[in-house]
């Protein structure tokens, strides 16, 4: 799954001058948190091939939802029911969009214990898939754009942090998914368990388990990282 994230200008600064050609617009948050703003990258309009920077609420809320907060868990999207789930199923065709992170966080489980790891790519961002919604009231005097990271089963590289995994983009891959020529069954090479980047994965101190937490002490290692390279296939969406 993806519970936690780390946002931080260095270096989403690049990777948002590259996607859509200026530096990372929101302020730094070491431990974004699900209902929290988040910063995604999307088509600027339904025809439109360009992409923009737009600020979401990270937990999707359906726009035929009755509420403005759906009341299960919609923070992530299983990989597996994204076509027939009633919540993800339309954005998954029109609405996909890109999460760049600096890095994310996982909960090793040891019996009664949870030790939290930061999975950061070795050099640059991360991009993660997504989807996007847009919600609107009744009366059309509230609207909610939210978003929503996209999970799939774990590669054998990582399994022993978590049985799932946020979906990870190659470059290649990320033009694949935000693609409008590609349909959504094509998308499953996407989906599945790959590794795309060269990571760390740095167990850190439970600081990070208080969301209310933001400093870069979130990040700061407690033990020496562990070296995931990336998986030697053909790049995935190339």
């Amino acid at each position: 799954m993806c519970g936690r994230f780390n946002a931080a200008d260095d270096p989403l600064n690049q990777v948002f001058e590259e996607l859509v050609g200026h530096p990372f617009p929101g302020e730094t948050n070491h431990n974004t948190a699900p209902t929290e703003t988040a910063w995604i990258v999307r088509h600027d309009g339904p025809s439109s091939e360009e992409l923009e920077a737009v600020a979401a609420t990270w937990w999707l809320t359906p726009y035929w939802s009755k509420t403005p907060k759906p009341r299960y868990a919609t923070f992530n999207a299983r990989a597996e029911t994204l076509a027939s789930s009633s919540s993800f199923r339309e954005p998954f065709r029109r609405r996909r969009c890109l999460v760049p992170v600096s890095g994310y966080y996982e909960w090793q489980k040891d019996g009664r214990h949870r030790f939290p790891h930061y999975i950061r790519p070795r050099t640059g961002g991360l991009l993660l898939a997504g989807v996007w919604d847009r919600w609107r009231s009744r009366d059309r005097t509230q609207q909610i754009t939210s978003f929503s990271i996209v999970t799939t089963g774990v590669n054998a590289k990582l399994e022993f942090l978590h049985d799932r995994q946020p979906v990870m983009l190659s470059r290649a891959g990320a033009r694949r998914w935000m693609s409008r020529d590609v349909p959504p069954s094509e998308m499953q090479p996407l989906l599945t368990p790959h590794i795309p980047v060269d990571l760390d994965v740095v167990p850190v101190s439970a600081y990070v388990g208080d969301p209310r937490n933001k400093e870069p002490r979130c990040v700061e290692g407690v033990a020496t990282a562990l070296r995931i390279d990336r998986d030697r296939i053909a790049d995935i969406g190339g």
